[in-house]
């Protein structure tokens, strides 16, 4: 992994902790309305975590503001796509269903 993937990876990991951390594991075998996955590049950081949890990490890593984030996160979770919210040092960060 070069050492932009790892520094990018580092933030987004440092803000999942000052977030308070993934949904509980229980979650985790249920696949239910309301939770997404984030990634950066091909790094999943996030997996079946609540939209506003989300949302968090995108807008602290593209500083872009959690309510937008988090529309696009609901409507994520709606449709099943996956969108991107922004390009960090040349890796997506994307939003998928879980």
């Amino acid at each position: 992994m070069s050492y932009e993937k790892k520094t990018v990876v580092a933030v987004v990991a440092g803000t999942v902790l000052l977030a308070g951390g993934a949904a509980p594991a229980g979650a985790a075998t249920q696949n239910q309305d309301g939770h997404d996955n984030v990634a950066v590049g091909d790094v999943s950081v996030l997996n079946d975590a609540r939209i506003g949890l989300v949302a968090q990490v995108p807008a602290q890593v593209c500083g872009v503001k959690v309510g937008p984030v988090a529309v696009l996160g609901r409507a994520v979770d709606r449709s099943g796509a996956t969108s991107t919210v922004c390009t960090v040092k040349g890796a997506p960060v994307t939003l998928s269903q879980n």
